[in-house]
């Protein structure tokens, strides 16, 4: 059976520099409801560092949308498809990853660098009291965190210091509104100590894949400093360069690396 790997991001620039830096043949492009294209790739990876035969990989790529109410949905819909559609035995993936760009917290997560998530967590997924914030778990109503094994990240880690390419492993941030004042910054690095980045999708991922039992990862490229909104102090092509960068080094070495299900 090969390695099934679900790639999940925002927008399709992201998704073109994931596939890029895959470097996997083109390729099929499989409707799913609501207008959603899966983009599956399947590849034949030689695995130099285990000395054995190569690894079949199918790699589906998928453009869910902004938000995390968005790629919930979607991400759901394309593990539905898996499951319809597969073998009918084990996960529908082996690996589920949450991939694009971030604003990353100036001093853990510079702009260019790659942040890996120990945890993916709903940064506002709760209730302000006049005591402070309460997350959704000190209300009774669910959770605000996936954690991410410690062997998953830190062999991503691994492999990206390998490379060269400069990297954060620590929680990941998923916000609905994008932070733009220091204020705000401020408040969220409170709240959750030790956070590297926020984006808008890796908690509707995580949270997707958790209802069918499938590992789950956030690899994002730092654009932007958390805080105040200064497009012009954006790199955006910096940092789908860093992403296509991280996914070259990992299709040869974690991805194909993974025990199929």
């Amino acid at each position: 059976m090969p390695h099934r790997i679900l790639i999940v991001t925002a927008v399709a620039a992201e998704a073109d520099s994931v596939t890029a830096g895959l470097g996997l043949d083109g390729p099929e492009l499989l409707p799913l409801p609501g207008g959603l294209v899966l983009r599956r790739h399947r590849d034949s990876v030689p695995r130099p560092a285990r000395g054995d035969a190569p690894a079949d990989v199918q790699v589906d790529v998928l453009v869910g949308g902004v938000g995390p109410a968005a790629v919930a949905a979607s991400t759901g819909t394309a593990l539905a498809y898996a499951s319809l559609t597969g073998s009918g035995a084990g996960r529908p993936y082996d690996l589920i990853v949450s991939a694009g760009i971030a604003g990353g917290f100036p001093s853990r997560a510079p702009v260019g660098s790659v942040v890996v998530s120990a945890s993916i967590v709903a940064a506002d997924l709760g209730a302000e009291t006049p005591d402070g914030y309460l997350a959704v778990e000190e209300l009774g109503f669910g959770r605000s965190a996936h954690p991410v094994p410690e062997a998953l990240t830190g062999r991503i880690a691994a492999v990206l210091g390998a490379g060269g390419l400069p990297h954060t492993v620590g929680p990941v941030l998923t916000v609905s509104t994008v932070t733009g004042t220091a204020r705000r910054a401020a408040a969220l690095a409170e709240r959750r100590p030790g956070a590297v980045a926020e984006a808008m999708e890796g908690f509707g991922v995580a949270e997707a894949a958790a209802a069918y039992g499938v590992p789950v990862v956030e690899i994002r490229a730092v654009s932007n400093a958390v805080g105040p909104r200064d497009r012009t102090a954006w790199r955006i092509g910096e940092a789908l360069e860093s992403l296509g960068h991280a996914f070259r080094l990992l299709g040869k070495t974690v991805f194909v690396e993974l025990e199929p299900s």
